[in-house]
C-alpha cells in the first residue's frame, strides 16, 4: 500500500503554492506558525480543514528529506521535527 503525499501543488489552486491535500491551506502557513512558537493545536484550531495526521505526515516528510540530504554529505545543519503530545518541537543538530 502506497502512502498518499500530504502536499499538493496545482496551478489552479493558490497559483501552485504547496498546500495540504484537499485544502487551500499553504504548508508554509504551518511552518510560519511553528516558527512563531504557536502550538500544533493552535494551528489546527485556526485551520480545521487540515488534520493532525496531515501535519504529522508533512513533518515526517520534511524530516526524511532533511536526513537524506544530510546523509548525502551535503554538510548542512539538520533540522528534525518531533511531534510530542500536543506540541511540535524543533531540534537543530550540526552535521
Amino acid at each position: 500500500m502506497t502512502k498518499q503525499m500530504p502536499i499538493h501543488c496545482d496551478p489552479e489552486i493558490m497559483s501552485g503554492t504547496p498546500v495540504f491535500v484537499g485544502t487551500r491551506v499553504p504548508v508554509q502557513t504551518l511552518l510560519d506558525y511553528l516558527e512563531e512558537g504557536s502550538s500544533l493545536n493552535e494551528f489546527l484550531d485556526h485551520f480545521p480543514s487540515v488534520t493532525r495526521e496531515q501535519v504529522v505526515a508533512v513533518l515526517e516528510l520534511a524530516k526524511d528529506m532533511l536526513v537524506a540530504h544530510a546523509r548525502a554529505g551535503n554538510g548542512v545543519r539538520l533540522l528534525l521535527f518531533g511531534v510530542f503530545g500536543n506540541g511540535v518541537r524543533l531540534l537543530l543538530f550540526g552535521v
